[in-house]
């Protein structure tokens, strides 16, 4: 009996250390088994029949009913994983954008492909007026004992050109018989109004028969700057009005789509910058092998500004020397310029107008002897007792001419800022405002020395004077033009006097420089005061000081931003 019943006993504690035993097992199994991504519960999908739940913030689940509606409606606190009802609103979206998509598509209907005459829009040409001769007179050519076409005489009366200038007396026969020409002249000489002269009569008394392709130009101008291109094509609307020729300007930093569209029209006289007349050959909007003429304005220029591989890379696609006619103009005609003339011409015929001094003397040049804390007040008595009816301030460095546009600010006096990185919409509606006269003074540095042909400057102002001596003649060379009296003040200061030696050498004129009066060292009161952005702008700019005509390890040209 005993025997029997601690059998049964170890039986039933056996089966209880078993039965206990077992979930350990089973948890450390599970413990043990890393629980992946895809083995995990899927929450399953609900149905209209089956029982649906909508959990509270605190995790409770709620019995609802079938319609959507909770017991405990307008109490619950809204949820993270709650948005059934944007996703309601967007699958019924997109369930109504599929009912659409369904429904059948109405044919486009498609315009016929305009031809070139109704793609472009006819020019409006004023009625031309009688050409009266003005008189002659010894040693003075008349344009009209120039072989050139009636629309250009016409046009050239308008303008009030009554005489060439020497220039225009020395390469317009050439250029009208269609030789290959380099000339030297410096700017405001006249010889933009030369070359367009003799194109615009060699394409009116040569028309193209027939249909023409689009964006494949007559005539390729070829300019350094931007501003440059403007005023090229700006003389050339001016001197082609009374004829129906279409002259296009491209240029960078302006909406490419655009310039584009400029040339799916026939073009006559194109005028560009290397960049861009590149840009638009590659992408075939541009077509350069019917191009009867080149036109490389400021040569000189291009070679300064790195443009020639860039030059090449054009005349590559243009036909060759002998078929097309090339004419080069450029202050200089150095040896590397020279280079240039005997590899894209055929025969060329060398013109030099030279004048008896490289500055007019329509100029009246001023020196003054000041430190660069001085000239600011020099400037202010200049503006205020001189009264310019338009002034270009010329400095060495963009942040230099930030601060003076600034300080001019502070004195009364507003001036707008030109530099090379200003977007070139905001560019040209500085230099319309300047032109028209609403801008009387304009701060600029040397990129846009040789690009700012505006009639009417007074007075040209080098703050800060030059390293290169040409880049001083370009400057004041904004004034004095068409024949008319203009202002040039220099500030010698005590970086800017080691270069008046080269300007001497290069001018042949003699330089003196004077000290102005006590009284024009002397700052005025300040009528307002900076924004405290601009002044927090300024000073971030300047390191809070604030600075010389040049930075202090020298070569003011590199030293920053032009």
């Amino acid at each position: 009996m005993f025997k029997n019943l601690s059998k049964s006993v170890g039986n039933l504690f056996k089966s209880l250390k078993t039965a206990l035993s077992t979930p350990e097992k089973q948890e450390n199994t599970s413990a043990a088994k890393p629980v992946r991504k895809h083995d995990r519960k899927r929450r399953p999908q609900r149905h209209p029949g089956d029982e649906a739940y909508i959990r509270r913030a605190d995790s409770r689940p709620v019995p609802a009913a079938r319609d959507g509606k909770t017991a405990a409606e307008g109490k619950q606190q809204p949820s993270r994983k709650q948005k059934q009802p944007k996703q309601a609103q967007q699958a019924q979206a997109k369930n109504q954008s599929g009912r659409q998509q369904s429904q059948p598509k109405q044919p486009k209907q498609t315009q016929p492909k305009q031809t070139q005459a109704e793609a472009r829009q006819p020019r409006k040409i004023p009625p031309m007026p009688t050409f009266v001769p003005p008189p002659e007179e010894p040693g003075k050519m008349r344009f009209c004992d120039l072989e050139l076409c009636p629309e250009v005489l016409a046009a050239v009366q308008v303008l009030g050109f009554l005489y060439c200038t020497e220039i225009q007396k020395l390469c317009m026969p050439f250029a009208l018989a269609g030789r290959d020409l380099a000339a030297k002249a410096q700017t405001g000489t006249g010889k933009t109004a030369a070359f367009l002269s003799a194109l615009i009569t060699r394409f009116r008394r040569h028309p193209v028969e027939g249909e023409r392709k689009p964006g494949a130009p007559r005539a390729l101008v070829l300019a350094p700057t931007r501003e440059l291109a403007i005023q090229i094509h700006d003389d050339a609307e001016a001197l082609a009005r009374f004829t129906d020729l279409n002259c296009v300007v491209i240029f960078g930093g302006m909406d490419h789509e655009k310039q584009r569209r400029e040339l799916d029209v026939p073009v006559d006289i194109l005028v560009g910058t290397p960049g861009r007349i590149i840009d638009y050959s590659q992408s075939g909007d541009l077509d350069l092998s019917h191009a009867e003429v080149l036109v490389i304005d400021e040569a000189d220029r291009m070679l300064d500004m790195g443009f020639i591989p860039d030059v090449r890379r054009i005349v590559y696609h243009l036909p060759r020397p002998g078929v097309r006619q090339t004419m080069l103009f450029s202050a200089t005609l150095e040896p590397a310029v020279l280079r240039l003339v005997d590899s894209w011409m055929k025969a060329p015929e060398f013109v030099e107008s030279e004048p008896q001094h490289i500055v007019t003397d329509l100029i009246d040049q001023r020196f003054y002897a000041v430190l660069d804390e001085q000239k600011m007040a020099v400037l202010l008595h200049v503006i205020r007792e001189e009264k310019p009816n338009r002034m270009i301030i010329f400095g060495n460095r963009k942040d230099k001419n930030i601060s003076i546009a600034a300080r001019l600010f502070e004195y009364g006096e507003d001036a707008e800022l030109l530099s090379g990185d200003v977007a070139q919409e905001k560019r040209l509606k500085i230099l319309d405002r300047f032109r028209e006269g609403r801008t009387r003074i304009l701060v600029a540095t040397d990129v846009a020395a040789r690009g700012i042909h505006v009639d009417g400057i007074s007075h040209v102002v080098n703050y800060d004077l030059p390293e290169q001596a040409d880049d001083y003649v370009h400057r004041i060379g904004r004034t004095g033009r068409a024949g008319e009296h203009g202002i040039s003040i220099s500030f010698a200061d005590e970086f800017g006097s080691f270069v008046l030696p080269q300007l001497e050498q290069y001018t042949k004129c003699e330089i003196k420089t004077v000290q102005p009066p006590l009284e024009w060292l002397e700052l005025p009161e300040k009528t307002r005061e900076l924004p405290p952005e601009e002044r927090k702008r300024l000073n971030r700019r300047s390191g809070g000081s604030s600075g010389g005509g040049r930075p202090h390890h020298g070569g003011g040209r590199r030293g920053g931003r032009r």
